[in-house]
């Protein structure tokens, strides 16, 4: 069984904490998502949950940086940040299609109103926390 530290910033919960209802629902449930999948990476022993451009962001030592926040501008929407310059965001639109919408090379974006796709979901954040480790091979690794 893997034992992995998290290590998680009580500014984010209070980040999270500050929006309204639907918006907090479902960013708790992003971020148990990736908790999950980090603990089910073998060998990862550490996730840092810490802020970066104000958005809470995770990150380990063989991984690219995820991030994930809600909006004001674009209320009825939320989204789940990668780094553009990986193949990520690529990887995701080849081997998913259309269970997700994509914002260039850089984000997934998912509406309040819709359900999360949990599987394909929980396996995009397992490619971005081994990326360092994934990223020659095609299709990361799947």
């Amino acid at each position: 069984m893997n034992i992995l530290k998290i290590k998680e910033n009580e500014q984010v919960q209070a980040h999270i904490d500050s929006y309204p209802s639907l918006p907090r629902k479902k960013l708790n449930a992003i971020r148990k998502l990736i908790f999950e999948a980090a603990s089910e990476i073998e060998g990862l022993k550490a996730l840092n949950e810490t802020f970066k451009w104000g958005e809470p962001s995770y990150s380990c030592k063989k991984g690219s940086t995820i991030r994930m926040d809600w909006k004001s501008k674009n209320p009825d929407q939320y989204a789940m940040y990668f780094i553009c310059s990986t193949r990520l965001v690529e990887t995701f639109r080849t081997l998913y299609g259309d269970t997700f919408e994509y914002e260039k090379n850089r984000a997934l974006i998912f509406h309040l109103k819709d359900d999360i796709p949990v599987y394909q979901l929980k396996e995009c954040i397992k490619m971005a926390l081994r990326y360092h480790e994934l990223k020659d091979q095609p299709l990361l690794g799947n």
